[in-house]
């Protein structure tokens, strides 16, 4: 209990101890000593307090009834220290590079009071304290002027709530720029950080006294409705939904969007684009993407020139020509075979177990048999080397085959096209239009093309819906297979992926030795409690899974208590529980264990670690701060704490994150909390992630809601009118009519 003392007043005085800092918020409990040389305890937010520091804080004394008189900090700000021992402690609090206590104490002892006036202005002159030369030199200043600027970026970006996690990815970000950016356009933040929204930065920029209705608000308003948008898939919005979506998120009338969203048409900042139902409002950057796709598109699909004549395809796939009479095609397979070979582009698509790498291993022998080099590629690692395993033969992600950089950008592009003749990427589904221009861009002049998918799974997580949007345009042509085959017969889970597919309740009725089971329970308690004891001890005793490397919890979402925040903490209880042996740190409000599983939730391109991949904690550094985690089929890959918001547990996923993957077994929590996601391609999804053994456990209702719910979210976009000719685009910005936009 605290009790007001005193009204707001002023106070000054010298960090002697750091009781407690909280390095995601700046939050910092410090003993203090002021002129009168007594100490006494404050609280408020310091990033990066050290001994030494002096502090001016603002704010009231109050009586803690347990830990007795403190101060209670509103704002609190650092000062350079004055004395030649607060200068000491605080050069030799291993904030600045390259000083600890030993040459703080030198450095002091030969320059005293002017020691920082001497780093920052003079630094040569360090040089002749015994021990520092050149390099060292510089690194000292260099730290130093880094701490500065961090410093003024954490205490501003903390008065709005920022934390200093956060504040440390925007110094990287913009550098000693930051502060000057923030002040300038605080809309910056929403854009260019993630975790930083809209709010938060209209927050700042109000605070800093933008009016509600200024144009550049209202902008900033209007692109991040489109940024939502992009996130949910969509490409583009219309205009209605676009100008309501925006007025509601900035609390103002209709009336005063589109004056302003005309005037962002005008300039390019968004463009519009006329289909035949609706005016469409692209950000440039997916407009520039889808056009790139139609536009390749349609150039292959206009050029009819034959990859190879198939004269001799029943001799190559005969038994003898094989060790196995499995290679023998059906009418539908040999018929997938020959579409593909007489065009440039298309498409094969079916479900589980209708022999779709049957028909890519067939493609591959022909091909290498007539001199045409394959490229087999999908859009994870994961996907990969399940392409790989499957075929024989070499797969790579497809951000691999483009050579990505870490500037950001593909090596391999029209100008330098990528090398080899026929490309076949799995897994399509999972491609949004931005990997898909950049891929169709590299694909050489005289290259074909074969996307492979199941078009019935869901989408991809970015903008689009391509593999779905082409096969639907009926401009493409399309091998659907639908014939279930011999190996795939005796599965449950194939059987009952196909009976969900094709909106039929599948049968509940199950042997022991079936590899699909539902476990009926009726509340999510319940649920969990059955989910816990199946991974623990049911299904490594029945089955021989591991617990942590084998089963994998599919949730529909990250809300409530069966989503993956809340299931997440619990099995982490229940598999890694606290061991004082091994390291622990809580970052972003989650707390990652050594030995805990985890899924990376943004692309990293620069590591090459993308949104989906799984790891492992291998280790947690404490001394310098670093958690080490290992990646199937990738190389340790070193965090440092601020950058843990790129990773999430991963005992339990959304069927989302699951797209592309496949796991020995699934176990898939239903329940009517999740009733906003109950759709029949989320659950075919899952149910198909399951290589060995499937297991629903919930409530029968939401499996039933799943099963017969098709009305899944419609993504905006406007592929399918450019390959139809259902659209104009514009060629520039005399053609842009804002009466029809």
């Amino acid at each position: 209990m605290l009790s007001p003392e005193s009204e707001s007043c002023e106070i000054e005085g010298t960090i002697r101890s750091v009781v407690f800092q909280n390095a995601d918020n700046g939050y910092a409990v410090l003993q203090i000593e002021n002129e009168a040389d007594s100490l006494f305890t404050l609280r408020g937010r310091l990033p990066a307090a050290a001994r030494g520091e002096q502090i001016r804080a603002t704010g009231r004394w109050v009586n803690d009834h347990r830990y007795g008189r403190q101060f209670e900090a509103k704002r609190v700000s650092a000062l350079p220290p004055s004395s030649s021992e607060g200068i000491a402690h605080f050069l030799g609090s291993g904030l600045i590079d390259g000083i600890g206590p030993s040459y703080a104490k030198r450095i002091v002892d030969a320059f005293g009071p002017d020691t920082f006036r001497i780093i920052e202005e003079e630094s040569q002159r360090l040089e002749e304290i015994p021990g520092i030369g050149k390099a060292k030199r510089r690194c000292i200043r260099e730290s130093w002027k880094k701490l500065k600027s961090m410093r003024d970026l954490m205490i501003a970006l903390h008065e709005y709530g920022i934390s200093t996690s956060r504040a440390l990815r925007l110094y990287r970000l913009y550098g000693d720029e930051a502060v000057n950016i923030l002040r300038t356009d605080p809309y910056r933040l929403a854009r260019d950080v993630p975790g930083i929204g809209f709010h938060t930065s209209d927050t700042i920029a109000r605070q800093m006294g933008q009016s509600p209705d200024s144009p550049r608000r209202l902008a900033a308003g209007i692109r991040y409705a489109l940024e939502t948008a992009e996130q949910q898939g969509h490409c583009a919005l219309p205009r209605s939904v676009l100008v309501q979506d925006a007025a509601a998120l900035l609390a103002i009338p209709i009336s005063e969007i589109g004056p302003v969203l005309d005037q962002m048409i005008l300039s390019t900042d968004v463009i519009p684009f006329p289909s035949e139902k609706e005016i469409l409002i692209f950000h440039p950057d997916l407009w520039g993407a889808e056009t790139k796709v139609s536009q390749i598109l349609t150039r292959l699909l206009t050029e009819s020139q034959k990859v190879l004549d198939l004269p001799t395809f029943v001799g190559c796939e005969t038994p003898e020509s094989s060790s196995s009479s499995a290679y023998v095609l059906s009418d539908e397979q040999i018929s997938a075979v020959e579409r593909a070979a007489a065009h440039r582009f298309s498409i094969l698509t079916g479900g589980p177990g209708t022999g779709k790498t049957t028909v890519i291993r067939s493609l591959i022998r022909i091909l290498v048999k007539n001199r045409i080099q394959p490229v087999l590629c999908a859009p994870t690692g994961r996907a990969a080397h399940r392409l790989s395993q499957s075929t024989g033969c070499e797969a790579s992600t497809i951000h691999r085959i483009l050579e990505y950089q870490p500037t950001g950008q593909f090596s391999r592009n029209r100008n330098r096209p990528l090398v080899g003749d026929f490309f076949i990427v799995d897994e399509s589904s999972m491609i949004d239009i931005r990997l898909m221009a950049s891929l169709l861009e590299a694909i050489p002049p005289h290259g074909s093309l074969l996307l492979v998918g199941d078009a019935d799974q869901l989408p991809s997580v970015g903008p689009g819906r391509i593999l779905a949007d082409l096969i639907e345009s009926g401009a493409v042509p399309v091998s659907r297979l639908g014939q279930i085959y011999r190996q795939a017969e005796g599965s449950r889970i194939i059987e009952v992926a196909h009976q969900i597919n094709g909106g039929v309740l599948p049968s509940l009725d199950h042997a022991a030795d079936s590899d699909f089971f539902f476990l009926s329970r009726k509340n999510p308690e319940a649920i969990i409690e059955t989910l816990i004891e199946l991974i623990t001890r049911r299904i490594p005793a029945h089955f021989g899974f591991q617990p942590r490397d084998e089963i994998q919890v599919l949730t529909p979402m990250n809300r409530n208590s069966l989503g993956t925040k809340s299931l997440n903490e619990r099995l982490q209880a229940a598999l890694n529980p606290p061991d004082p042996t091994r390291g622990e740190v809580e970052r972003f409000g989650t707390r990652f264990r050594a030995g805990d599983k985890v899924i990376q939730i943004r692309n990293n391109y620069e590591r090459e670690i993308f949104n989906g991949d799984i790891g492992y904690i291998n280790e947690i550094q404490t001394t310098p701060p670093a958690i080490h985690v290992s990646f199937e089929h990738h190389p340790l890959v070193c965090y440092e704490p601020d950058e843990l918001d790129e990773l999430q547990l991963a005992y339990a996923i959304t069927i989302h994150k699951a797209q592309g993957s496949e796991f020995p077994a699934v176990l898939i929590p239903l329940a009517g909390q999740h009733y906003p996601m109950l759709q029949r391609n989320l659950l075919y999804t899952a149910v198909t992630r399951g290589r060995r053994l499937v297991m629903i456990v919930g409530e029968r209702r939401a499996l039933d809601r799943s099963v017969t719910n098709v009305l899944g979210e419609k993504r905006y976009s406007g592929l399918q009118a450019r390959l139809t000719g259902g659209g104009s685009l514009p060629s520039s910005r005399s053609e842009i009519d804002l009466n029809r936009c």
